[in-house]
């Protein structure tokens, strides 16, 4: 409680400085700097509030509920980069989130779990990440399909929104009725783990739900009106900051929660972490934005890059590969680290 009470303060601090920056015209790149890294504080919190609040539910829900607000940021910072007419800042972010959980997150907590098992086996119920593995490839038919249509300038790639609309409904579907069996054939196992973040009250919880959904949603703003003139001046890509920055910032509860939790020896928790965020981000986020850039003048669609199309797809193998069987050594985490490593080098020179 006290370790909490002493984040929240910090972040709370840091948001008020980001505001400062912002408002008293400092340096676009202090501004963007800072505002990243008060987007991982926030993310922070938000899983803290969740887990709170999820408690009085239980574990499964408790999950969902902590991928689904986990995921605030991401959220706001989309919408914001659609505001501002950065439709490559919207895609990317919304990738360097999925990438960020099912290569360099993932890849870590396997690592951390392989060398703390016995037998240097990290070990874990299959369900999980073959359903994962399933949703993620059905996304990237969406994608693969529009991306090899743009390319080909047939008939279809005229209707790319209308399109991405029809693939948004049909991820959204297969999600909710993949919720609905996850949680059903959950509900009666219980979960005897302490909670990985710590709770405050339930009361408590809410109060930092609200107060970190408001500060993310601010410092969204503000980092994406620094991030044109932040990126030029730091000679990066706007990709790179989608892919590698927003990835990394704004899944910080995925990045310290799922790694901490299998250095623990509590593998089937922090694979829950890590699965039920990057099942979220490819079949609910991605088409939940899809459908609300609707009201935006620049839409957003799954028509991407053929380098993050390609990606897309060696990550979906790649996780199904090293985790369908249920068990992973530290060897094939450090291979999607790997994977990571070159599609964020690859990304810095686009």
């Amino acid at each position: 409680m006290r370790r909490v009470l002493l984040v929240a303060g910090g972040v709370a601090a840091l948001t008020i400085l980001t505001g400062v920056l912002h408002y008293t015209d400092a340096s676009s790149t202090a501004v963007f700097i800072v505002a990243a890294i008060n987007l991982g504080g926030l993310a922070w919190l938000v899983g803290v509030g969740t887990e709170s609040v999820g408690a009085r539910f239980g574990p499964a829900v408790t999950g969902v509920l902590q991928s689904t607000l986990g995921n605030l940021p991401e959220l706001f910072i989309v919408l914001f980069a659609l505001s501002a007419g950065e439709v490559v800042v919207a895609q990317t972010s919304i990738l360097g989130s999925l990438f960020a959980n099912a290569l360099l997150v993932l890849g870590l907590a396997i690592v951390a779990g392989a060398r703390a098992a016995d037998g240097e086996v990290m070990t874990f119920k299959k369900r999980l990440p073959n359903d994962t593995a399933t949703l993620l490839l059905l996304a990237l038919s969406a994608i693969a399909l529009l991306g090899i249509s743009d390319r080909l300038g047939d008939n279809a790639s005229e209707h790319e929104v209308a399109i991405s609309v029809v693939g948004a409904v049909c991820l959204l579907v297969v999600y909710a009725a993949w919720l609905r069996s996850y949680l059903r054939a959950d509900k009666h196992e219980p979960c005897h783990e302490e909670p990985p973040l710590g709770v405050v009250p339930f009361a408590g919880g809410i109060a930092l739900l609200a107060a970190a959904g408001a500060g993310a949603a601010f410092v969204s703003d503000w980092f994406v009106n620094a991030l044109d003139p932040a990126v030029k001046a730091l000679g990066i890509s706007k990709a790179f900051t989608g892919i590698v920055i927003v990835g990394i910032a704004a899944n910080a509860v995925e990045n310290v929660v799922g790694i901490t939790l299998a250095h623990k020896r509590r593998f089937d928790l922090s694979m829950s972490v890590i699965k039920n965020s990057l099942a979220q981000i490819a079949c609910f986020l991605f088409p939940a934005l899809v459908l609300l850039s609707l009201f935006f003048a620049d839409r957003l669609t799954f028509v991407l890059n053929p380098v993050y199309v390609a990606a897309v797809a060696v990550t979906a193998i790649a996780v199904w590969q090293i985790t369908g069987d249920g068990e992973a050594y530290a060897y094939e985490g450090l291979a999607l680290v790997g994977i990571y490593a070159i599609l964020a080098a690859v990304t810095f020179y686009e």
